[in-house]
């Protein structure tokens, strides 16, 4: 009932065996899946640029407002 423990630092077949199983159009589907994945983390982290610095600017723009409205204020008194 049992299985075996096996340490994958010192088994000699975990460590020299380096190819992949399966067969070769399974591993091309596998390939396109990470591709994929690449590309949508590349494309969420694009957009999660974009938004920083769109939030970036509309602050600028916010914190310009206020002060222009500060100074007219400050010149009514």
């Amino acid at each position: 009932m049992n299985a075996p423990v096996i340490n994958p630092m010192t088994d000699s077949d975990l460590m020299t065996n380096t190819r992949p199983n399966g067969s070769k159009t399974m591993l091309i589907y596998e390939s396109l899946a990470r591709e994929r994945m690449r590309e949508a983390e590349q494309a969420a982290n694009h957009a999660r640029l974009v938004r920083r610095l769109s939030s970036a600017r509309r602050w600028a723009r916010l914190s310009a407002w206020t002060a222009r409205r500060a100074q007219r204020a400050n010149d009514m008194l």
